[in-house]
């Protein structure tokens, strides 16, 4: 339970991170996290079709570091998500030319 509460708590600081850093004001996406919580609405993330419109607006300003998907990706919420997860999420990063580090 602590980790979840972990990855709530890094999801909100994704979203003060890219205002902070690069002006983008994801107020959809607080709303989201504070009204659910951090792992229900990532996995709803994960198990869309397409990105988030989002995802396109941090990738057009070049921090896909700052996604849910690369949060995701961090080895200390290896055990919230699921392999085939973890691998839809890492195969849509590559799919725009992000490595991310893990």
């Amino acid at each position: 339970m602590a980790l979840k509460k972990e990855f709530h708590k890094d999801m909100i600081a994704i979203y003060q991170k890219a205002k902070r850093e690069c002006g983008y004001n994801a107020n959809r996406f607080l709303q989201m996290v504070v009204n659910q919580d951090g792992l229900t609405v990532a996995k709803g993330f994960i198990h869309r079709n397409q990105p988030t419109d989002g995802f396109t607006t941090l990738w057009e300003l070049g921090r896909l570091d700052l996604t849910v998907e690369s949060l995701i990706l961090n080895p200390k919420y290896k055990e919230l998500f699921t392999d085939e997860e973890v691998e839809k999420v890492r195969d849509l990063l590559r799919q725009y030319d992000y490595e991310p580090v893990e």
